[in-house]
């Protein structure tokens, strides 16, 4: 077996952070995020939102994000398998409904009902040539490829009203997921929960916001030391210059592809 293409290539940054007025009123964070490299150069990564009107949403959130990774990997992604866009949203369907009804086993063995695990959900594959991307509810997955074009994968589902977004235990959730195929050479990816979209999206437009997504990539490309550049993401999310500009609770993950020509 040649060692070397089971090397990652991926180097990847993660935090959530609670939001100012959660600090202010003693709550738990209710973002969760769960990301995994597997062989071949792939990497799964999932944020999820507890909804704040949910008594256990944070709970949901974990659940949601940690169940979508575990069954992703039981799928024996390959780049092979990549290429085949029905299988692929087949896989990633697959899993959001395993997601969901783990969530709602959950809410039943507690006792309480589903939609007090209410979590939005985001689950990313991304490969160096490509990245599907299935959501629920608002957030937002970016991508950026290696001649430095910058898209939004999805958009965050808003509903009707403002701060309104489908849950993933909602009836509807599985009809009204996004889905979304990428094929591009991969340089970087970012997902992110709804606390940063107003920063982080050009709402009117649609489109990522290069100076919030630039820098930010830049820096987990350059990061030498995981730990050292988790805190500094962290940091850079309890900053004056965000919570200024936004009280919710934030995740943010942020991957690069260092590509070998």
């Amino acid at each position: 077996m040649d060692t070397l293409s089971q090397i990652s290539h991926w180097r990847v940054v993660a935090a959530s952070v609670c939001g100012v007025s959660h600090i202010k009123t003693n709550q738990l964070c209710q973002d969760a995020h769960h990301w995994e490299l597997l062989p071949d150069n792939i990497l799964v990564a999932a944020v999820a939102d507890g909804a704040g009107s949910a008594s256990l949403g944070k709970v949901g959130a974990m659940v949601a994000v940690e169940t979508a990774i575990e069954e992703i990997s039981f799928h024996n992604l390959t780049q092979e398998v990549l290429q085949d866009d029905a299988l692929i949203q087949e896989i990633l369907t697959t899993v959001l409904v395993s997601a969901k009804k783990t969530v709602e086993s959950e809410a039943d063995a507690c006792n309480v009902q589903a939609r007090d695990f209410a979590t939005t959900l985001i689950l990313v594959i991304a490969s160096p040539q490509a990245i599907a991307v299935a959501q629920i509810g608002d957030g937002v997955a970016v991508a950026k490829d290696t001649n430095g074009n910058l898209v939004a994968l999805t958009l965050p589902d808003n509903g009707e009203y403002i701060n309104q977004t489908i849950f993933l235990t909602s009836p509807e959730a599985i009809d009204k997921m996004q889905f979304k195929l990428w094929r591009l050479s991969v340089a970087n990816v970012g997902i992110l929960t709804d606390g940063l979209q107003m920063l982080a999206l050009n709402m009117a437009v649609g489109a990522p916001h290069k100076p919030f997504f630039f820098p930010l990539f830049d820096f987990v490309t350059k990061a030498p030391d995981r730990n050292e550049a988790k805190e500094e993401l962290v940091k850079f999310l309890s900053s004056e210059k965000i919570t200024q500009r936004t009280d919710d609770d934030l995740t943010l993950i942020l991957a690069a592809f260092h590509h070998h020509y």
